[in-house]
């Protein structure tokens, strides 16, 4: 089911500063999900209209990093807190931010990509993303990563 939302969503890690609400036009979705196998299939598949429908699709390989992405952090949730979630995506200011808010407390961690058959959802996101980070909201959290969206180098990043 869609629910928008328009609510400000502060950023934990105070060295950034608190992420902008959208201007008026730009794109935001937030859609809740129950914990099924096929739901990780549904959530990217809903990343790429969204995308395409922005006209944020054609730009670089956006729309397939966020795809991937999603895909990792819906994972973390069926695996490890088997709770239903809500996918949000914000884009502006040649930024996409998306973001996986599950009820599950704990915070994911980074893990060296070994040998290992899982593990490495939370390494990718590290990786690919520009920025990415983790917050807790009441008895939930939720995970977060960005994207730059304008296809230039630095474009979407915050100045330090």
């Amino acid at each position: 089911m869609l629910q928008l939302s328009g609510r400000h969503l502060p950023d934990p890690d105070a060295h950034y500063g608190p992420f902008p609400q959208p201007p008026l036009g730009a794109g935001h979705l937030s859609v809740e999900y129950a914990p099924r196998p096929f739901v990780v299939r549904e959530a990217r598949a809903e990343v790429r209209r969204q995308l395409e429908s922005w006209g944020i699709a054609e730009r670089g390989e956006v729309a397939d990093v966020a795809e991937l992405l999603v895909g990792e952090l819906v994972t973390n949730v069926l695996v490890h807190a088997a709770s239903g979630f809500r996918l949000t995506l914000f884009a502006a200011h040649g930024v996409l931010r998306c973001e996986v808010t599950d009820a599950e407390r704990r915070v994911p961690r980074v893990l060296e990509a070994g040998a290992g058959e899982n593990g490495r959802g939370m390494f990718l996101v590290d990786a690919l993303a520009q920025r990415w980070g983790c917050h807790r909201d009441g008895s939930g959290k939720t995970v977060w990563f960005e994207l730059g969206t304008c296809g230039a180098d630095g474009c979407g990043r915050r100045q330090p």
